[in-house]
């Protein structure tokens, strides 16, 4: 029987990439008890990473699709962690989104919401976070956007 998480990413249309490997000397992810901390997750699809420079060569909207890429690459590290198994998430607990911008650039908290917006559209108000949007002068790779998160598990 497929679990609920996996049916609506299902029903979403939405197949989660595979965990990323670690790009450093660090592991994706550290449980402890009943908490999951995620390393950062980069602006990545397909065709690989999402570069840009918010309030520069990218505007918020496209900032906020690049965010929801890291949402997926969370939700990949917690299926790993929770040993395929979705039916172990019990609700994300924080996210902290790294946005890369210009000095004048403002709409950290709208950038984010990519992030937010999709594990609450994917897991409902087991998605709902407490959440920190904040500026990066640079990301790794030149990415637009890193976001770490804690999840709870069972």
């Amino acid at each position: 029987m497929i679990n609920p998480i996996d049916a609506r990413l299902s029903e979403l249309g939405i197949d989660l990439p595979a965990a990323p490997a670690p790009a450093a000397n660090y592991v994706p992810y550290v449980i402890a008890g009943d908490l999951v901390f995620v390393s950062g997750q980069v602006s990545m699809n397909s065709e690989g990473f999402i570069c840009g420079k918010l309030g520069d060569d990218m505007d918020a909207d496209a900032g906020a699709l690049a965010a929801r890429t890291c949402a997926l690459g969370l939700l990949a590290q917690v299926r790993a962690a929770c040993g395929g198994d979705f039916a172990r998430l019990v609700r994300v607990v924080k996210l902290t989104g790294f946005v890369n911008s210009t000095a004048d650039f403002g709409d950290q908290p709208k950038v984010i919401n990519g992030a937010s917006d999709l594990l609450v559209e994917v897991l409902g108000d087991a998605g709902r976070h407490s959440r920190s949007a904040v500026s990066a002068a640079s990301l790794p790779f030149g990415v637009a956007v890193e976001i770490e998160g804690i999840f709870q598990i069972r």
